[in-house]
Protein backbone atom coordinates (compact mmCIF):
# COMPACT_ATOMS: atom_id res chain seq x y z
CA UNK A 1 0.00 0.00 0.00
CA UNK A 2 1.34 3.60 -0.90
CA UNK A 3 0.26 6.27 1.65
CA UNK A 4 -2.88 7.38 0.32
CA UNK A 5 -4.08 3.93 0.04
CA UNK A 6 -3.19 3.04 3.75
CA UNK A 7 -4.58 6.47 5.63
CA UNK A 8 -8.43 5.62 3.28
CA UNK A 9 -8.35 2.32 3.75
CA UNK A 10 -7.92 3.35 7.50
CA UNK A 11 -10.52 5.88 7.65
CA UNK A 12 -13.02 3.27 5.83
CA UNK A 13 -12.83 1.60 8.83
CA UNK A 14 -10.74 -1.16 7.50
CA UNK A 15 -7.47 -2.50 8.75
CA UNK A 16 -4.59 -1.29 6.33
CA UNK A 17 -0.98 -3.22 5.96
CA UNK A 18 -0.04 -1.74 9.33
CA UNK A 19 -1.14 1.46 11.59
CA UNK A 20 -0.61 4.47 9.80
CA UNK A 21 1.43 6.97 11.87
CA UNK A 22 0.43 10.61 10.73
CA UNK A 23 2.10 13.68 12.43
CA UNK A 24 0.48 17.37 11.72
CA UNK A 25 3.65 20.37 12.10
CA UNK A 26 2.79 23.11 13.83
CA UNK A 27 6.11 24.99 13.88
CA UNK A 28 7.78 21.73 14.66
CA UNK A 29 11.59 21.41 14.57
CA UNK A 30 12.95 18.56 13.06
CA UNK A 31 16.37 17.62 13.44
CA UNK A 32 19.09 18.32 10.69
CA UNK A 33 19.57 15.88 8.88
CA UNK A 34 15.55 16.07 8.23
CA UNK A 35 15.89 19.90 7.09
CA UNK A 36 16.34 21.06 3.41
CA UNK A 37 17.43 24.66 2.03
CA UNK A 38 15.05 27.48 0.94
CA UNK A 39 17.02 30.27 -0.89
CA UNK A 40 20.59 28.89 0.68
CA UNK A 41 18.98 28.86 4.09
CA UNK A 42 17.94 26.03 6.12
CA UNK A 43 14.33 25.48 6.93
CA UNK A 44 14.08 25.26 10.36
CA UNK A 45 10.70 25.00 11.06
CA UNK A 46 7.82 22.80 9.41
CA UNK A 47 3.72 23.56 9.40
CA UNK A 48 1.50 23.25 6.97
CA UNK A 49 -0.35 24.69 3.96
CA UNK A 50 -3.84 24.25 6.09
CA UNK A 51 -2.78 27.34 8.04
CA UNK A 52 -2.60 30.30 5.51
CA UNK A 53 -5.31 31.84 5.70
CA UNK A 54 -5.87 31.60 9.59
CA UNK A 55 -2.43 32.60 11.61
CA UNK A 56 0.80 34.32 10.89
CA UNK A 57 3.55 32.22 10.22
CA UNK A 58 7.26 33.53 11.42
CA UNK A 59 8.67 32.54 8.02
CA UNK A 60 7.59 32.05 4.78
CA UNK A 61 5.49 28.24 3.87
CA UNK A 62 5.06 27.54 0.66
CA UNK A 63 3.46 24.21 -0.91
CA UNK A 64 7.05 23.48 -1.98
CA UNK A 65 7.65 23.04 1.93
CA UNK A 66 3.91 20.94 1.76
CA UNK A 67 6.03 18.50 -0.76
CA UNK A 68 9.39 18.07 0.66
CA UNK A 69 8.14 17.95 4.24
CA UNK A 70 5.79 14.97 2.90
CA UNK A 71 9.49 13.42 1.35
CA UNK A 72 11.00 13.76 4.89
CA UNK A 73 8.24 12.11 6.62
CA UNK A 74 7.79 9.59 3.83
CA UNK A 75 11.81 8.94 4.17
CA UNK A 76 11.31 7.73 7.71
CA UNK A 77 8.62 5.32 7.01
CA UNK A 78 5.51 7.63 8.07
CA UNK A 79 2.50 8.36 6.28
CA UNK A 80 1.67 12.28 5.84
CA UNK A 81 -0.83 14.64 3.93
CA UNK A 82 -1.02 17.49 1.78
CA UNK A 83 -3.50 20.16 3.18
CA UNK A 84 -5.24 22.59 1.21
CA UNK A 85 -7.37 25.34 2.13
CA UNK A 86 -9.19 26.96 -0.71
CA UNK A 87 -9.69 31.12 -0.65
CA UNK A 88 -12.91 33.63 -0.33
CA UNK A 89 -12.81 37.07 -1.57
CA UNK A 90 -14.92 40.15 -0.31
CA UNK A 91 -17.19 42.28 -2.29
CA UNK A 92 -15.82 44.55 -4.71
CA UNK A 93 -17.62 47.71 -3.36
CA UNK A 94 -16.28 46.49 0.12
CA UNK A 95 -13.02 49.09 1.40
CA UNK A 96 -11.57 48.93 4.64
CA UNK A 97 -8.95 50.79 6.53
CA UNK A 98 -6.35 50.16 9.22
CA UNK A 99 -5.06 52.41 12.56
CA UNK A 100 -3.81 51.63 15.79
CA UNK A 101 -5.13 53.58 18.99
CA UNK A 102 -1.75 53.77 21.37
CA UNK A 103 -2.31 53.04 25.51
CA UNK A 104 -4.66 55.07 27.72
CA UNK A 105 -4.52 55.17 31.65
CA UNK A 106 -8.28 53.12 30.71
CA UNK A 107 -6.50 50.50 28.44
CA UNK A 108 -3.01 49.58 28.83
CA UNK A 109 -2.47 47.55 25.19
CA UNK A 110 -2.37 49.39 21.61
CA UNK A 111 -5.61 48.83 20.05
CA UNK A 112 -5.16 47.19 16.47
CA UNK A 113 -8.61 48.49 14.63
CA UNK A 114 -10.39 47.82 11.10
CA UNK A 115 -13.20 49.12 9.55
CA UNK A 116 -14.87 47.73 6.85
CA UNK A 117 -17.26 49.86 4.62
CA UNK A 118 -19.76 47.60 3.26
CA UNK A 119 -22.67 48.44 1.28
CA UNK A 120 -24.79 47.34 4.41
CA UNK A 121 -23.02 50.09 6.28
CA UNK A 122 -19.64 49.87 8.27
CA UNK A 123 -18.23 47.14 10.49
CA UNK A 124 -15.49 48.01 13.40
CA UNK A 125 -13.07 44.95 14.50
CA UNK A 126 -10.71 46.41 17.40
CA UNK A 127 -8.52 43.94 19.01
CA UNK A 128 -5.40 44.23 21.48
CA UNK A 129 -1.48 44.47 20.62
CA UNK A 130 -0.50 42.18 23.27
CA UNK A 131 3.30 42.00 22.28
CA UNK A 132 3.98 39.10 24.54
CA UNK A 133 7.33 37.11 23.84
CA UNK A 134 7.07 35.07 21.21
CA UNK A 135 9.28 31.69 21.14
CA UNK A 136 10.98 30.81 17.76
CA UNK A 137 8.80 28.87 15.17
CA UNK A 138 5.55 29.84 17.16
CA UNK A 139 2.98 31.58 15.14
CA UNK A 140 2.44 35.66 16.03
CA UNK A 141 -0.10 37.99 16.37
CA UNK A 142 -0.82 39.85 12.90
CA UNK A 143 0.03 43.74 12.91
CA UNK A 144 -3.32 43.91 11.99
CA UNK A 145 -6.99 42.35 12.47
CA UNK A 146 -8.10 40.13 9.82
CA UNK A 147 -11.56 38.38 10.04
CA UNK A 148 -10.24 35.17 11.42
CA UNK A 149 -7.46 34.64 13.66
CA UNK A 150 -6.83 32.31 16.79
CA UNK A 151 -5.19 35.48 18.22
CA UNK A 152 -8.01 37.67 17.62
CA UNK A 153 -10.57 35.61 20.27
CA UNK A 154 -8.94 36.60 23.78
CA UNK A 155 -7.59 40.06 23.01
CA UNK A 156 -10.96 41.21 21.38
CA UNK A 157 -12.51 44.77 22.04
CA UNK A 158 -14.96 44.89 20.03
CA UNK A 159 -15.54 41.75 17.78
CA UNK A 160 -16.73 41.98 14.45
CA UNK A 161 -20.30 40.80 15.60
CA UNK A 162 -22.16 42.15 17.97
CA UNK A 163 -25.86 41.93 16.88
CA UNK A 164 -28.21 40.63 14.08
CA UNK A 165 -27.42 43.82 12.26
CA UNK A 166 -23.61 42.86 11.75
CA UNK A 167 -25.06 39.61 10.00
CA UNK A 168 -25.74 41.60 6.16
CA UNK A 169 -22.33 43.49 6.75
CA UNK A 170 -20.24 39.72 7.33
CA UNK A 171 -21.69 38.73 4.53
CA UNK A 172 -19.77 40.67 2.43
CA UNK A 173 -16.43 40.46 3.54
CA UNK A 174 -17.12 36.14 3.12
CA UNK A 175 -17.72 36.11 -0.56
CA UNK A 176 -16.93 33.74 -3.32
CA UNK A 177 -12.88 33.81 -4.67
CA UNK A 178 -12.38 36.65 -7.16
CA UNK A 179 -10.99 35.01 -10.94
CA UNK A 180 -7.53 35.82 -10.37
CA UNK A 181 -7.86 34.02 -6.88
CA UNK A 182 -9.85 30.71 -7.98
CA UNK A 183 -7.48 30.61 -11.23
CA UNK A 184 -4.36 30.45 -8.38
CA UNK A 185 -6.25 28.16 -6.71
CA UNK A 186 -6.47 25.87 -9.80
CA UNK A 187 -3.20 26.01 -10.63
CA UNK A 188 -1.91 25.04 -7.28
CA UNK A 189 -4.30 22.32 -7.09
CA UNK A 190 -3.29 21.10 -10.71
CA UNK A 191 0.84 20.85 -8.85
CA UNK A 192 -1.07 19.45 -5.90
CA UNK A 193 -2.35 16.64 -7.78
CA UNK A 194 0.73 15.62 -9.90
CA UNK A 195 3.03 15.67 -6.80
CA UNK A 196 -0.12 13.37 -4.87
CA UNK A 197 -0.64 10.45 -7.64
CA UNK A 198 3.02 10.64 -8.46
CA UNK A 199 4.28 9.78 -4.58
CA UNK A 200 0.93 8.03 -3.29
CA UNK A 201 -0.08 11.12 -1.10
CA UNK A 202 -3.62 11.95 -0.02
CA UNK A 203 -5.17 15.58 0.02
CA UNK A 204 -7.20 17.08 2.36
CA UNK A 205 -8.81 20.04 2.28
CA UNK A 206 -9.91 22.29 4.89
CA UNK A 207 -13.06 24.21 3.81
CA UNK A 208 -15.21 24.41 6.48
CA UNK A 209 -14.87 26.64 9.69
CA UNK A 210 -18.23 25.54 11.28
CA UNK A 211 -18.97 26.86 14.60
CA UNK A 212 -14.88 28.01 14.70
CA UNK A 213 -16.30 30.45 12.23
CA UNK A 214 -18.81 31.63 14.91
CA UNK A 215 -16.54 31.87 17.68
CA UNK A 216 -14.00 34.33 15.60
CA UNK A 217 -16.39 36.48 14.65
CA UNK A 218 -18.13 37.02 17.90
CA UNK A 219 -15.46 35.71 20.78
CA UNK A 220 -16.45 33.01 23.14
CA UNK A 221 -19.02 34.29 25.45
CA UNK A 222 -21.21 35.97 23.02
CA UNK A 223 -21.37 33.06 20.73
CA UNK A 224 -22.39 30.91 24.01
CA UNK A 225 -24.43 33.19 25.74
CA UNK A 226 -26.50 34.61 22.11
CA UNK A 227 -27.18 30.34 21.73
CA UNK A 228 -28.60 30.48 25.49
CA UNK A 229 -30.24 33.63 24.99
CA UNK A 230 -30.99 35.20 21.55
CA UNK A 231 -31.65 31.95 19.57
CA UNK A 232 -32.17 34.02 16.42
CA UNK A 233 -29.04 35.87 16.31
CA UNK A 234 -27.01 32.10 17.39
CA UNK A 235 -28.96 30.91 14.30
CA UNK A 236 -28.20 33.64 11.77
CA UNK A 237 -24.34 33.20 12.85
CA UNK A 238 -24.55 29.74 12.02
CA UNK A 239 -26.40 29.22 9.15
CA UNK A 240 -23.66 32.55 8.01
CA UNK A 241 -21.31 29.80 8.17
CA UNK A 242 -23.01 27.00 7.12
CA UNK A 243 -23.96 28.95 3.83
CA UNK A 244 -19.57 30.09 3.17
CA UNK A 245 -18.80 26.63 4.21
CA UNK A 246 -21.22 25.25 1.65
CA UNK A 247 -19.82 27.34 -1.27
CA UNK A 248 -16.32 26.92 -0.42
CA UNK A 249 -16.43 22.92 -0.28
CA UNK A 250 -18.74 23.13 -3.45
CA UNK A 251 -15.96 24.76 -5.48
CA UNK A 252 -13.06 22.57 -3.65
CA UNK A 253 -15.01 19.36 -4.79
CA UNK A 254 -15.82 21.02 -8.52
CA UNK A 255 -12.05 21.86 -9.00
CA UNK A 256 -11.16 17.99 -7.56
CA UNK A 257 -8.52 16.46 -5.87
CA UNK A 258 -9.19 16.13 -2.57
CA UNK A 259 -9.96 12.81 -0.72
CA UNK A 260 -10.73 13.97 2.37
CA UNK A 261 -12.92 17.09 3.50
CA UNK A 262 -12.36 18.27 6.87
CA UNK A 263 -14.76 20.53 9.36
CA UNK A 264 -12.85 22.36 12.29
CA UNK A 265 -14.79 22.08 15.39
CA UNK A 266 -11.80 22.97 17.90
CA UNK A 267 -14.78 25.11 19.59
CA UNK A 268 -17.58 22.93 19.24
CA UNK A 269 -16.63 20.32 21.92
CA UNK A 270 -18.29 20.12 25.39
CA UNK A 271 -16.11 22.84 26.43
CA UNK A 272 -18.41 25.61 25.12
CA UNK A 273 -21.28 23.32 23.70
CA UNK A 274 -23.67 21.22 25.48
CA UNK A 275 -25.00 17.79 23.28
CA UNK A 276 -28.39 19.81 23.16
CA UNK A 277 -26.95 22.82 21.67
CA UNK A 278 -25.00 20.81 18.99
CA UNK A 279 -27.87 18.87 18.52
CA UNK A 280 -29.67 22.30 17.50
CA UNK A 281 -26.59 24.08 15.81
CA UNK A 282 -24.48 22.02 14.64
CA UNK A 283 -25.94 18.79 13.49
CA UNK A 284 -28.13 19.83 10.52
CA UNK A 285 -25.43 21.92 8.75
CA UNK A 286 -22.71 19.61 9.76
CA UNK A 287 -24.97 15.99 8.30
CA UNK A 288 -25.91 18.35 4.81
CA UNK A 289 -21.98 18.81 4.38
CA UNK A 290 -20.95 15.38 4.86
CA UNK A 291 -23.69 14.04 2.49
CA UNK A 292 -22.53 16.63 -0.07
CA UNK A 293 -18.99 15.35 0.06
CA UNK A 294 -19.76 12.05 0.10
CA UNK A 295 -22.01 12.04 -3.10
CA UNK A 296 -18.73 13.68 -4.69
CA UNK A 297 -16.82 10.75 -3.61
CA UNK A 298 -14.73 12.18 -0.65
CA UNK A 299 -14.61 11.41 2.76
CA UNK A 300 -15.15 14.00 6.01
CA UNK A 301 -13.18 14.09 9.04
CA UNK A 302 -14.41 16.52 11.70
CA UNK A 303 -11.93 17.95 14.27
CA UNK A 304 -13.33 17.87 18.13
CA UNK A 305 -10.10 17.09 20.61
CA UNK A 306 -12.44 17.38 23.56
CA UNK A 307 -15.62 15.89 24.70
CA UNK A 308 -15.84 13.25 22.02
CA UNK A 309 -17.68 10.48 24.14
CA UNK A 310 -20.39 13.17 25.06
CA UNK A 311 -20.21 13.93 21.13
CA UNK A 312 -20.08 10.57 19.92
CA UNK A 313 -23.91 9.56 19.25
CA UNK A 314 -24.14 13.32 17.46
CA UNK A 315 -20.81 12.80 15.04
CA UNK A 316 -22.09 9.38 14.13
CA UNK A 317 -25.72 10.40 13.53
CA UNK A 318 -24.12 13.17 11.19
CA UNK A 319 -22.15 10.30 9.09
CA UNK A 320 -18.53 11.72 9.63
CA UNK A 321 -15.82 9.15 8.53
CA UNK A 322 -12.89 10.23 10.89
CA UNK A 323 -12.78 12.15 14.51
CA UNK A 324 -9.39 14.04 14.82
CA UNK A 325 -8.90 13.61 17.67
CA UNK A 326 -9.23 11.36 20.42
CA UNK A 327 -6.94 12.59 23.25
CA UNK A 328 -6.31 10.49 26.03
CA UNK A 329 -4.44 13.33 28.40
CA UNK A 330 -6.34 16.42 27.50
CA UNK A 331 -9.72 14.85 26.95
CA UNK A 332 -9.13 12.32 29.79
CA UNK A 333 -10.74 9.26 27.72
CA UNK A 334 -10.68 5.82 28.43
CA UNK A 335 -9.86 4.29 25.05
CA UNK A 336 -11.47 1.18 25.28
CA UNK A 337 -14.43 3.27 25.83
CA UNK A 338 -13.54 5.02 22.26
CA UNK A 339 -13.49 1.40 20.40
CA UNK A 340 -16.35 0.32 22.24
CA UNK A 341 -18.20 3.43 21.02
CA UNK A 342 -16.54 4.19 17.55
CA UNK A 343 -15.27 0.32 16.12
CA UNK A 344 -16.72 -0.20 13.35
CA UNK A 345 -18.61 3.11 12.79
CA UNK A 346 -16.59 5.66 12.77
CA UNK A 347 -12.60 5.68 12.41
CA UNK A 348 -10.26 7.94 14.62
CA UNK A 349 -7.03 9.67 14.59
CA UNK A 350 -4.68 10.25 17.86
CA UNK A 351 -4.42 7.71 20.98
CA UNK A 352 -1.57 9.71 22.07
CA UNK A 353 -1.12 13.34 23.67
CA UNK A 354 1.85 15.85 22.41
CA UNK A 355 1.53 18.48 24.81
CA UNK A 356 2.34 16.71 27.83
CA UNK A 357 3.09 13.10 27.08
CA UNK A 358 5.51 13.68 23.70
CA UNK A 359 6.60 17.57 25.46
CA UNK A 360 7.39 15.68 28.79
CA UNK A 361 7.04 12.37 29.33
CA UNK A 362 10.30 10.07 30.05
CA UNK A 363 10.66 6.96 27.23
CA UNK A 364 8.72 4.39 29.07
CA UNK A 365 5.40 6.87 29.36
CA UNK A 366 5.92 7.55 25.78
CA UNK A 367 6.03 3.92 24.64
CA UNK A 368 3.67 3.16 26.87
CA UNK A 369 1.05 5.44 25.64
CA UNK A 370 1.55 4.13 21.72
CA UNK A 371 1.36 0.67 22.65
CA UNK A 372 -2.14 1.56 24.81
CA UNK A 373 -3.40 3.48 21.48
CA UNK A 374 -2.10 0.63 19.06
CA UNK A 375 -3.40 -2.33 20.76
CA UNK A 376 -6.61 -0.79 22.06
CA UNK A 377 -7.87 1.40 18.99
CA UNK A 378 -5.77 -0.22 15.69
CA UNK A 379 -5.99 -4.32 16.41
CA UNK A 380 -9.45 -4.16 13.81
CA UNK A 381 -8.39 -0.97 11.90
CA UNK A 382 -10.05 2.41 11.03
CA UNK A 383 -7.33 4.43 13.50
CA UNK A 384 -4.36 6.78 12.48
CA UNK A 385 -2.22 7.16 15.58
CA UNK A 386 -1.43 10.69 15.64
CA UNK A 387 -0.43 13.21 18.14
CA UNK A 388 -2.77 15.43 19.36
CA UNK A 389 -2.63 17.39 17.66
CA UNK A 390 -0.20 18.50 16.35
CA UNK A 391 4.01 18.53 16.52
CA UNK A 392 5.20 21.87 17.94
CA UNK A 393 8.06 23.97 18.51
CA UNK A 394 8.57 22.69 21.66
CA UNK A 395 8.07 18.70 21.10
CA UNK A 396 11.64 17.33 21.66
CA UNK A 397 12.88 15.33 18.62
CA UNK A 398 14.05 12.46 20.59
CA UNK A 399 10.70 12.13 22.20
CA UNK A 400 8.99 12.21 18.87
CA UNK A 401 11.68 9.23 17.57
CA UNK A 402 10.97 7.34 20.67
CA UNK A 403 7.23 7.40 19.66
CA UNK A 404 8.42 6.46 15.82
CA UNK A 405 10.46 3.42 17.12
CA UNK A 406 7.68 2.55 19.48
CA UNK A 407 5.55 2.78 16.48
CA UNK A 408 7.94 0.45 14.37
CA UNK A 409 8.02 -2.28 16.52
CA UNK A 410 4.00 -2.78 16.99
CA UNK A 411 3.06 -1.80 13.45
CA UNK A 412 3.56 -5.32 11.86
CA UNK A 413 2.21 -6.86 14.72
CA UNK A 414 -1.19 -4.75 15.81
Amino acid sequence: MNSRERLLTAISGEKPDHVPLYCWCFGFAPPPPLRWQRNGQDVPYWYTMRLEHLHRLPMPWTVEDDMERVRRWFSLGLDDVLDVSPPWGMHPDVTFRDWQEPPTAAEPHTLLCREYQTPAGPLRHVVRRSDEAVQPGWVVQPPNVPIFEDFNIPRGVRHAVIGLDDIPKVRYLLQDPTADQLAAYRERMAVIKRFAQEQGVLVQGWSAFGIDGVIWLTGVERAVMAAMLEPDLAQALVDLMAAFDRRRTEMMLDVGGVDLVVQRGWYSSTDFWSPALFRRLVLPHLRSLVELTHQAGARFAYVMTTGVLEMADLLLQAGVDLLYYVDPVQDQVDLQAVQAKFGGKLAVAGGINSGVTLAHGSQQEIRQAVQTAMTTLGAKGGFILSPVDALFPDTPWANVQTMIDAWRELAATV
